[in-house]
């Protein structure tokens, strides 16, 4: 366990102007300086101070078994005192774990111990797996080892606001492990306290700070008037360096004092603090890049059999991007988009902005999706052979947010010739491969929405052996390529394969979906 070498009666607030490391990926904004006094009850308003820590969700980014999905379970350990969770078997995806455990701590001691682990139950020997960067000794790096303060309600360690894979997620892949077997796995979590109004803000904080009453809930408040609550400002507004001799607290985002939300965007995703509000609902992070599609899909064919997305092209397509600390939100009907267009056989080109119109931006030229969402539209009809992307036209403003797929074609490319097919996409299964081909070429289009658009990129002589570009652009190992965008590889290329390679995660663009002026 990680331990603070800093003392109560020494731990200073510093709001200061002074940069914070690169790593931390944040700018205080603020110059005043508070300091933390001597502190017998934190939290006075309250019998006992209670610490929770809930477990959101659980995912597999590598194998974890060979011959079946993992067993998972949790230990978490608060303070001295240690809980462990039942075992989800069989699951490689834990999205509703319903884990949560709580402890009192002491009311005069401003930070709480916390660990996290995950493991694979196994009929001999348990397995640790790897939900942290690479720090401490063996069991450590594996772990999440984190500090929290009762008197901000933050926490900081292997999780910190600002870090590459956003607050109260962990992940695996840290440690530079993305390619290797190691047991990465992707851990969502939150940790809370109780306070006598519910607001989710520390009697100290409010107090202290924030000059709030603690006998009010705050929450929906927005005191400087720049369109973010305070709930907002506070999650994302501070932070704490553990470090050097600037260790200590800085402010990120102040509550009352006004800020321009509109033009900030650290993480550099396209979307701005008030969009980040909008779908902190679903997840996003300011400081941790997040995609968001909505797919709207069109009727059967009369006479035709259903052929929506397979479920589990959009679990594929998360893992790919997790692992790079890029986290991909989907809107088919499940979070209240995801329309049903009528059947129509023979589409024409003014029908895809029709339908975006109407199915979209539901006839609201201000929808505030536009910008956010990029928008995916699955047709039946089999005359379009292939998916293409397209730009939208709202008013004097265009974007590169669309895509459409042909369900008839796609699905045709399982059975074309059976025996290929299953070997080239590792599975003689027709719906695995079914969820492989809807992953690869959803996740090709969105690429060409993000710039994606290298040598290599859409050859149409590099498909078969006989052709020369399959061979020249072997090494790109990409979705982008059309080598192996029906295959069983749904990624893009990392760029380390050598001659004709390139570094698709490093170089796609996510502000492309930000609406511009167009010719």
């Amino acid at each position: 366990m990680k331990k603070n070498s800093i003392k109560i009666v020494c731990t200073f607030v510093i709001l200061a102007s002074l940069a914070i490391p690169t790593s931390a990926m944040i700018q205080p904004k603020k110059h005043v300086s508070l300091s933390m006094p001597l502190m017998e009850d934190f939290d006075p308003l309250v019998d006992n101070i209670t610490v929770t820590v809930t477990i959101k969700e659980i995912r597999a980014l590598k194998t974890i078994d060979l011959l079946s999905d993992p067993d998972f379970y949790v230990k978490v350990r608060i303070n001295d005192k240690e809980f462990i969770s039942d075992v989800w078997e069989n699951m490689k995806y834990v999205e509703n774990p319903d884990f949560s455990v709580s402890s009192e701590v002491p009311k005069d001691n401003e930070f709480v111990n916390i660990s996290i682990a995950l493991w694979d139950k196994n009929n001999k020997i348990d397995r640790l797996c790897d939900i942290s960067p690479d720090e401490g000794n063996l069991t450590q790096a594996r772990t999440a080892e984190l500090t929290y303060s009762i008197a901000t309600g933050i926490w900081w360690g292997d999780d910190y606001l600002g870090d590459p894979s956003g607050l109260g997620r962990l992940n695996g892949c840290d440690d530079n492990s993305i390619y290797q077997q190691d047991r990465d796995c992707e851990l969502l979590f939150t940790i809370t306290q109780n306070d006598f109004d519910g607001d989710g803000i520390p009697y100290w904080l409010e107090t202290n700070i924030y000059n709030t009453s603690p006998l009010i809930d705050n929450r929906g408040e927005d005191a400087d008037q720049d369109g973010i609550p305070i709930e907002w400002e506070y999650t994302f507004g501070l932070t704490y360096f553990e470090w050097g001799h600037d260790a200590g607290y800085y402010m990120i985002y102040d509550p009352f004092t006004w800020e321009n939300h509109t033009g900030i965007d650290d993480d550099n995703d396209g979307l701005n603090n008030i969009e980040e509000y909008k779908t902190w609902q679903w997840g996003s992070d300011p400081f941790r890049q997040d995609i968001f599609l909505e797919i709207d899909q069109m009727q059967k064919q009369p006479g035709n059999n259903e052929t929506t997305v397979p479920l589990e092209s959009y679990e594929l397509i998360r893992d790919s991007h997790a692992k790079h600390n890029v986290v991909w939100h989907i809107d088919d009907g499940r979070l209240g988009g995801g329309e049903i267009v009528p059947y129509k056989a023979d589409l024409q080109e003014n029908d895809y902005t029709q339908f975006y119109w109407k199915y979209f931006m539901h006839q609201d030229a201000n929808n505030w999706r536009r910008g956010i969402f990029h928008w995916g539209f699955i047709g039946y009809n089999a005359t379009q052979i292939t998916g293409f992307t397209f730009p939208s036209r709202i008013g004097q403003l265009t974007a590169i947010d669309c895509f459409y797929l042909p369900a008839l074609f796609l699905n045709s490319q399982v059975k074309i010739i059976p025996l290929i097919s299953s070997l080239v996409r590792n599975t003689f299964n027709s719906e695995k491969q079914r969820a492989l081909i809807y992953a690869g070429v959803i996740m090709h289009e969105t690429g060409h929405s993000l710039g994606l658009d290298c040598p290599g990129s859409d050859c149409h002589d590099g498909l078969w052996p006989w052709q020369a570009n399959y061979w020249r652009y072997g090494h790109y190992k990409s979705v982008m390529n059309y080598r192996y965008v029906y295959s069983d590889l749904v990624d893009y290329s990392d760029g380390s394969r050598g001659k004709n390679d390139w570094n698709d995660w490093a170089t796609m663009d996510l502000t492309n979906i930000n609406p511009r002026p167009h010719w």
